[in-house]
């Protein structure tokens, strides 16, 4: 077990607005209570300093949107953060967030091209020994909002999860559909999950257990799957 920590959630939005923030923020907090972590929560980008990130195990971007970090110094301090060993959780709109900033770029993996409606569709679930989907059948059926990403983020993470694009309408990304994803970066860890549009995607009991092993993942309590870091091809 793993002694008790803190966890930061920001989800200031510059662009479009979530509903399913407040939904996500309140399930974050009630993870947090049976999992022996604390949650503060911010939309205020003065939060990110050196001395007050210091506090922290991960910081958790929550269906952000647009540029949220706005000088330098904000930026600054959440590159710093990661690398002192530090861990960041991007959620959904995560992935819609900072386009002109190469470095939270290579942080997230792949940025937001379009997206399908809320739909249902198969995720095929690879990681099958990590702790956010280790519980997960390996065709996990739910709906959500599916993204397109600009481009493949494989070879540079080790992709979780695709979704199959031939179980439902919007996909433009081809059989190989990463949509959930971890790796190391510039010192610290990195998890993302392109799921969590709607409000309903936070009472989904395997949808948070996902999410409850991407931040001990992202805390640096829970290893990751421990067979390959970076994925080099998509398997057979």
């Amino acid at each position: 077990h793993a002694a008790p920590y803190k966890v930061l959630v920001f989800s200031a939005t510059a662009g479009f607005r979530h509903d399913s923030i407040t939904n996500g923020l309140a399930a974050i907090q009630a993870l947090g209570s049976t999992n022996g972590f604390t949650v503060d929560a911010t939309e205020n980008a003065t939060a990110f300093t050196d001395a007050n990130l210091t506090q922290y195990r991960a910081v958790i971007f929550l269906s952000t949107t647009g540029d949220v970090l706005t000088n330098a110094a904000q930026q600054n301090a959440l590159q710093n953060f990661i690398g002192a060993g530090g861990g960041w959780v991007g959620i959904h709109a995560a992935a819609d967030t900072e386009y002109n900033w190469a470095w939270y770029g290579g942080l997230l993996g792949a940025y937001l091209g379009d997206h399908s409606g809320v739909v249902p569709a198969t995720v095929k679930v690879i990681g099958a020994v990590d702790p956010s989907t280790s519980m997960l059948p390996r065709k996990w059926v739910r709906t959500d909002e599916w993204y397109n990403f600009q481009t493949n983020p494989r070879g540079s993470v080790h992709v979780l999860a695709t979704v199959d694009e031939s179980t439902y309408s919007g996909g433009t990304n081809g059989y190989d559909h990463p949509i959930a994803w971890s790796h190391d970066y510039g010192g610290g860890r990195a998890w993302y999950t392109a799921g969590g549009h709607t409000p309903e995607s936070f009472s989904e009991p395997l949808f948070l257990a996902h999410l409850l092993g991407g931040i001990q993942y992202a805390a640096g309590v829970a290893r990751a799957d421990p067979r390959s870091p970076i994925d080099s091809k998509f398997p057979k």
